[in-house]
C-alpha cells in the first residue's frame, strides 16, 4: 500500500472546510470582484463574432448531454464537463481576466467555471459557490509554485492548464462533499490528465490557446465526478510514487524536485485569490506593465506612430520568449504595442483581428525591439517589472518603468472600476438588465440560495 503523506490531507482539509463567510472581509470583497471580472471576460467572449466559443457551443450541441449545467450565451444545458470545458474556454478567450503574476496562473478563467457548473447541477448556495472558488484557486496557485512556473514554461508546458486543473478540481470536489479518500483520489485522477503545452502560441487563430484553461476545467470537474462514483485513483499525486514533482519539476540544487513546501506554506492564513491582478488590456499580462508604461509616456507626450523613431521594451530575461515576435498576436509586443500608440488602449477585436495592414501600426510594428534583462530577471515572476523607452523622430528619449501594472494588489483598482469594466465586457452580451442581474448577485453573493440562478442569468443567447 502506498503511504499518504500529510501535505495532501492538510490541502484536502483546507479546501473541504474553508468557508466564505470565516474569511477575512478585504479577502471577500476581492473574491467578489475578481468573480465578477470573469463573468464579464465569459459574457464578452460567449458572443457568435468569436469563432473559438461558437464552434464549441456547435460541439456541445452536438454530443448532447444530460442537462445539468449552463452553457453561458449558448442559450442551453449539457453535462457539467463539457460545460466546464466551454466556459472555461470562453474566460480565457478575451485574454482580459484576472491572473496571478507570480504564479503565472490563469486560474479564475478555470475554477469559476467549473464552481458554477458543480453548482448549478448541486443547488449549491451562493456562499458555497465563493468558497469552492476560493479553495481550488489556492489549491491551483500552491501546485503551480510547487512545480515552479517558470520550470514549467522552460518545458514547453503551460502553467494554468496543468496546475489550474488540480484548483478544479478542488473546487468540483468540494462542492460534490467528497470525503477525504475520494477526495485524494480525485486529484490522483487528475493529476493522471494534467497536460497543457505552450505548442498554442503557434497558432495564430488563437483557439488553442483558451482552450488549455477549458481543458484543465473539463478535467478537473472529470476527476471530481469519477471519484464521487468511488473510481479509484492514486491516493497522494504530491508525495506517493510517480507524483507530479518527478514529471513536471525540476531537480533543485540540493537534490530534491520542485518545491513542495509551497504547497502548505501559511496554508489557511495566506488567501492566494488575494494575490491576483486585474487585466486592463486584453492581451498578455507580461505586456501590462509595458502598457502602463508607454501609454504614461503617450499621456505626457501625445506622439502620433509616424513620431516615434524607435520602442525598446526591456522585460525579465525568462519572460522574454513569450512576447517577443511571437506569432501570437495577443502575446507579440511588435504587435500590441503598436495598436496602444495608434489607440490608446487594446480590446480584444484588436486581437482577434489582423491589424497589421493599417499603415501606422504595421510600419511601426518594425520599429519595436524586447530587450533581455537580467536586472529586471532577479524579481521574476513575482513582478513583471518592464522599462520602456521611446525614441522619438526629434531625437528625443522617454523612459517609463513600471514594477507592477495598474490592476495587480500592490497598484490596485477599485471595485467601482472593476464593476465598470465589467459592464463594459458584459453588456453587450448579455443587456443592461440581465447584467446588472449579475452584478447584484455577485455583490450579495451570500444571500444567494442557489447559484444555478447566476448560471440562469448567463445561459441566454448573446443580447447583441
Amino acid at each position: 500500500m502506498n503511504a499518504v503523506g500529510a501535505t495532501i490531507r492538510r490541502l484536502v482539509d483546507f479546501a473541504s472546510t474553508v468557508e466564505f463567510a470565516s474569511l477575512p472581509a478585504d479577502v471577500q470583497q476581492i473574491t467578489r470582484g475578481l468573480t465578477l471580472d470573469v463573468l464579464g471576460a465569459i459574457a464578452q467572449a460567449s458572443s457568435p463574432r468569436y469563432s473559438a466559443g461558437r464552434m464549441l457551443m456547435e460541439l456541445a450541441r452536438i454530443e448532447g448531454g444530460n442537462p445539468h449545467a449552463s452553457i453561458a450565451g449558448g442559450g442551453f444545458k449539457t453535462s457539467c464537463a463539457q460545460a466546464a470545458l466551454v466556459n472555461g474556454t470562453l474566460g480565457y478567450y478575451c485574454d482580459v481576466e484576472p491572473h496571478h503574476p507570480g504564479a503565472i496562473m490563469h486560474g479564475m478563467a478555470i475554477v469559476a467555471p467549473t464552481a458554477l457548473a458543480i453548482g448549478e447541477r448541486e443547488h449549491s448556495s451562493g456562499a458555497e459557490f465563493m468558497s469552492a472558488i476560493v479553495a481550488g484557486i489556492d489549491v491551483a496557485c500552491r501546485v503551480a509554485n510547487a512545480i515552479d512556473p517558470t520550470a514549467l514554461y522552460r518545458r514547453g508546458m503551460h502553467p494554468s492548464c496543468l496546475a489550474g486543473s488540480f484548483g478544479a478540481c478542488a473546487a468540483a470536489a468540494r462542492l460534490l462533499k467528497l470525503d477525504e479518500t475520494r477526495f485524494r483520489h480525485a486529484l490522483g485522477l487528475c493529476g493522471t490528465q494534467a497536460s497543457g503545452l505552450l505548442a498554442w502560441e503557434t497558432d495564430q487563430t488563437e483557439h488553442s490557446r483558451p482552450f488549455n484553461p477549458g481543458i484543465a476545467a473539463r478535467n478537473g470537474t472529470t476527476a471530481a465526478l469519477l471519484a464521487s462514483l468511488g473510481y479509484g485513483g492514486p491516493p497522494d499525486i504530491f508525495e506517493g510514487r510517480f507524483n507530479i514533482f518527478g514529471a513536471f519539476s525540476e531537480k533543485q540544487p540540493d537534490g530534491s524536485w520542485g518545491r513542495p513546501a509551497e504547497l502548505t506554506r501559511e496554508l489557511g492564513e495566506d488567501f492566494l485569490i488575494s494575490g491576483f491582478a486585474v487585466k486592463l488590456y486584453s492581451c498578455c499580462a507580461f505586456l501590462h506593465p509595458g502598457l502602463d508604461a508607454l501609454l504614461s509616456i503617450l499621456q505626457m507626450n501625445p506622439l502620433r506612430p509616424e513620431e516615434i523613431d524607435q520602442i525598446d521594451l526591456r522585460f525579465p530575461t525568462n519572460g522574454t520568449k513569450l512576447i517577443d515576435d511571437n506569432e501570437l498576436k495577443s502575446h507579440c509586443a511588435q504587435y500590441v504595442l503598436p495598436i496602444a500608440v495608434k489607440e490608446r488602449r487594446v480590446t480584444i477585436d484588436d486581437i482577434l483581428q489582423d491589424r497589421r495592414t493599417d499603415p501606422e501600426i504595421g510600419a511601426l510594428s518594425g520599429r519595436v525591439r524586447v530587450v533581455a534583462d537580467d536586472d529586471l530577471d532577479r524579481t521574476f515572476p513575482e513582478r513583471y517589472a518592464t522599462i520602456v523607452e521611446v525614441t522619438t523622430r526629434d531625437g528625443r528619449m522617454l523612459s517609463e518603468r513600471v514594477d507592477y501594472a495598474r490592476g495587480c494588489p500592490e497598484n490596485p483598482v477599485t471595485y467601482a472600476e472593476i464593476s465598470a469594466k465589467f459592464d463594459t465586457l458584459a453588456r453587450p452580451a448579455l443587456g443592461a438588465i440581465r447584467a446588472t442581474h449579475v452584478k447584484e448577485m455577485v455583490d450579495a453573493v451570500e444571500r444567494v440560495p442557489d447559484v444555478g440562478a447566476l448560471a440562469d442569468a448567463l445561459r441566454d443567447p448573446t443580447a447583441g
